[in-house]
């Protein structure tokens, strides 16, 4: 049986890694909910910190291209 046919038809190895995805992604969002239910200002602290990660490797890519244009001087 080809791999495709197996995923397609929801046997084998392909059907239990999209069982496990699906498995994972539920339990982060339920960990995501218990935070922001339990205790909103952690969460607003963690948001912070996701979008401070974001805008510093956005700079840190700005500053490399910069330094490429620059030929690398």
């Amino acid at each position: 049986m080809s791999d495709r046919k197996a995923w397609v038809e929801g046997t084998g190895e392909a059907a239990v890694a999209v069982n496990s995805k699906k498995i994972a992604v539920y339990v982060v969002v339920v960990f995501v909910l218990y935070v922001i239910i339990t205790d909103p200002a952690k969460a607003a602290d963690y948001v912070q910190i996701g979008f401070q990660g974001i805008s510093d490797a956005a700079g840190a890519v700005g500053d490399f291209m910069t330094w490429a244009a620059n030929g690398g001087e």
